[in-house]
């Protein structure tokens, strides 16, 4: 089996679940770290004609991360895609469990039980957080309707406050979110890299907890300890 990721939350999947069958990855996939494969671009700009020359019996890829274009391109060639679509943190071990039934893994992966695991036995919350996530700024985007991130954050107790909006990904004015006065501002370090230097500074007077990207938007084996990952960045900021 061959196969080429352009997610980088499967990529890591795929490359600690079934050794070896990993032939291609995007730019962004920065896990397992040392990871060696085939670079085939970036998820919005993969360079098709390279994946096409890697020959692979697969490629998988996610709704919202990957252009329609592209993978109807690698179809025209001849090439099988798995396209996911992950919204919460259920559908996100469903998916898992069919993109690496795909790739041939025969045995369910011990991360997969243990992250499962994890958030099947996540304690009630003490209390409830009204939060903003930007995921972008200049122009200021933040999490709206329906998303993975979203999910997993209401899970650990904190309620974004554009979950009903309209868009998915909305664009709120910085004095709009100021307006909002949520009790915290969640800042992740992708996709817009936001830093202690590059963020905070946009909300005086309040909380803002710096949170790893990985585990608030991955679906792999980063799922496991995610809900420690992300409650201690969380606990940190209300300090």
């Amino acid at each position: 089996m061959r196969v080429v990721s352009l997610v980088p939350s499967l990529t890591e999947a795929v490359a600690v679940s079934a050794p070896g069958a990993l032939v291609g990855a995007t730019d962004w996939c920065s896990h397992p770290v040392g990871l060696d494969v085939t670079r085939v671009g970036g998820t919005k700009n993969p360079k098709v004609d390279r994946i096409v020359a890697l020959a692979p019996d697969l490629v998988i890829a996610n709704e919202e991360e990957n252009r329609a274009p592209d993978l109807d391109a690698l179809r025209t060639a001849g090439i099988e895609v798995l396209v996911t679509e992950v919204r919460d943190v259920p559908q996100a071990f469903r998916e898992l469990a069919r993109v690496l039934d795909a790739c041939g893994v025969r045995a369910r992966p011990r991360w997969l039980d243990e992250a499962e695991r994890t958030w099947s036995s996540l304690p009630a919350p003490d209390r409830r957080t009204t939060a903003v996530v930007p995921i972008w700024r200049r122009p200021w985007m933040v999490l709206g309707r329906d998303t993975f991130a979203g999910d997993v954050l209401a899970r650990l107790g904190v309620d974004h406050l554009y979950a009903a909006h309209e868009d998915r990904y909305p664009r709120i004015p910085l004095d709009d979110l100021l307006a909002a006065a949520p009790d915290v501002v969640v800042l992740p370090d992708e996709p817009y890299r936001f830093t202690a230097d590059d963020g905070p500074e946009a909300f005086p007077g309040l909380p803002c907890a710096l949170v790893s990207g990985r585990h608030l938007t991955w679906y792999g084996p980063s799922l496991a300890e995610a809900p420690r990952v992300l409650s201690e960045a969380l606990r940190a900021a209300r300090r």
